[in-house]
C-alpha cells in the first residue's frame, strides 16, 4: 500500500510539474486561437510576442526602414513602439522625423504626384494622388483599356486584370461624379490594385482571383469593336462603346475588393495598401487588412512587417497551437487522476489500519475471560 500511494504521489507531484512548465504555452496558444477570427486581437499578441522574444526588433527595422529610404514604414514602427511604450534611441527619433519631413516636403510632393499623373504608377500618397487624378479625368483608364483592348483584338498577350480594373474604373468614375466624391475611396482603390499589378506586387492568389473576375465583367467582342473604333482624343464616344462592354452585375467583387484596399489606405497610408495587396492571398484577407489598418492606424504597416500574412489570420502553426493545449489539458487530467488516486488509497490506507486496531481491540477483549477462568481453575 505505501508503495502504490508513493506512486500516486509521484505521479501528482509530476504532473503538478508539466501543467507548470506547460501553462504559459497553452495560455498564449489558447488565446490566439480564440482571437483567429479577429485580426486586430491576433495581430496583437502576436506583436506581443515577437517584441518579447526579441526587444530590439522595433529599433533594427527603423534602422532598415530609414536605409531603404521608405520613411513612411520607419515612422510606423516609431508609431509601434510609442504604443508599446518601447524606448527609442533620440538620434533614431530624430532622423526619422527629418526623413517624414523631407518626404512630405511639398517640391517632394509635387515631383511624386507628376509621376504619378503621367506614368500611372503609385507608392506613395503624391504618387497615388496624382494616378487617382488621371483616373478621375478618365485619361489612365482610357489608356488602360486602349492598350490592353488592342493587345486582345490583335491575339497579343493581354492582361486581363489590367483591362477589368481599368474597365471597372470608368463606371466608378461616373459614380464618383455623379455622388460628388463619395466613391472616391472605391477609385483609390482601384487604382491601387492596378498599379500594384503593373509593378508586380500584387500577391499570386489575390492576382488568380481578380483575374477571374475581371474576365467574367468584360466582353470581350464589343471590346474589341470598342478599341478599334475608339480613341484616347474621343473620350466621351470611346467610354461609352467601353461601358457597353462591361458587365456592371459581375462587378460587385472586385468592387468590394477596391471599398477595403481605400479603406486601408485611409487609415495606413498608399504603401500600407500596397503591402497588404503584396501578401494577400485573397479578398478576405484584404477585408481583414482593412479592419486591421482601421484599428491601428498608422502602426500598420510596422505590424505587416512584423507579421506577414500571419497579422491577417492564422496561416499557419494552428496544429502546433492546438498541441500545447491538449497537453497542458492531459497534465491537468493527469494531476487530478493522480490526487484523486492519492486520497482513494490514503483513505484506503487508513481505513485498514482502523480495521486492524479494532481487530486487535476485539481479540484482547476476547482474550480477558479466557485469562480469568484459567486463573480460577489454577
Amino acid at each position: 500500500m505505501r508503495l502504490r500511494i508513493g506512486a500516486a504521489m509521484a505521479g501528482m507531484a509530476g504532473c503538478a510539474v508539466a501543467c507548470a512548465l506547460l501553462w504559459p504555452h497553452a495560455r498564449d496558444a489558447g488565446a490566439i486561437l480564440a482571437a483567429q477570427d479577429d485580426p486586430t486581437a491576433l495581430s496583437e499578441l502576436l506583436t506581443n510576442s515577437a517584441l518579447r522574444n526579441s526587444p530590439d526588433i522595433v529599433a533594427q527595422n527603423v534602422e532598415a526602414a530609414l536605409a531603404a529610404d521608405d520613411a513612411d514604414l520607419a515612422n510606423s514602427f516609431v508609431e509601434l513602439a510609442a504604443a508599446k511604450n518601447i524606448p527609442l534611441p533620440e538620434d533614431l527619433s530624430r532622423r526619422v522625423t527629418e526623413a517624414v519631413a523631407e518626404e512630405n516636403s511639398a517640391p517632394h510632393f509635387a515631383r511624386r504626384f507628376a509621376t504619378g499623373l503621367v506614368t500611372g504608377t503609385a507608392d506613395d500618397v503624391a504618387s497615388l494622388s496624382g494616378t487617382v487624378a488621371g483616373d478621375l479625368f478618365v485619361f489612365g483608364d482610357i489608356r488602360d483599356v486602349v492598350r490592353e483592348g488592342k493587345h486582345l483584338a490583335m491575339g497579343e498577350d493581354t492582361d486581363h486584370l489590367i483591362l477589368g480594373l481599368a474597365t471597372a474604373g470608368l463606371a466608378v468614375t461616373a459614380a464618383t461624379y455623379v455622388s460628388l466624391g463619395g466613391a472616391v475611396p472605391v477609385r483609390a482603390g482601384l487604382t491601387l490594385v492596378k498599379d500594384a499589378r503593373k509593378v508586380g506586387r500584387l500577391g499570386e492568389g489575390l492576382t488568380r482571383w481578380a483575374g477571374r473576375s475581371a474576365r467574367e465583367m468584360v466582353d470581350a467582342p464589343l471590346l474589341q469593336n470598342a478599341v478599334a473604333t475608339g480613341s484616347v482624343m474621343r473620350p466621351g464616344e470611346t467610354i461609352s462603346a467601353i461601358k457597353a462592354a462591361f458587365r456592371a452585375e459581375k462587378a460587385g467583387g472586385l468592387v468590394r475588393l477596391a471599398k477595403d484596399v481605400g479603406r486601408v489606405s485611409e487609415k495606413a497610408g498608399t504603401k500600407g495598401a500596397l503591402d497588404t495587396l503584396r501578401i494577400a492571398e485573397g479578398p478576405k484577407d484584404v477585408a481583414r487588412a482593412a479592419r486591421l489598418a482601421e484599428a491601428k492606424g498608422g502602426q500598420t504597416r510596422a505590424i505587416l512587417k512584423l507579421l506577414g500574412r500571419g497579422a491577417l489570420l492564422l496561416a499557419a502553426g494552428a496544429f502546433d497551437l492546438t498541441l500545447w493545449v491538449f497537453w497542458a489539458l492531459l497534465a491537468l487530467f493527469g494531476f487530478v487522476s493522480s490526487i484523486k488516486a492519492t486520497t482513494e488509497r490514503l483513505t484506503m490506507s487508513y481505513l485498514q489500519r482502523k480495521k486492524a486496531r479494532r481487530l486487535r481491540h476485539q481479540l484482547a477483549l476476547g482474550s480477558q475471560p479466557a485469562l480469568a477462568v484459567a486463573a480460577a481453575h489454577g
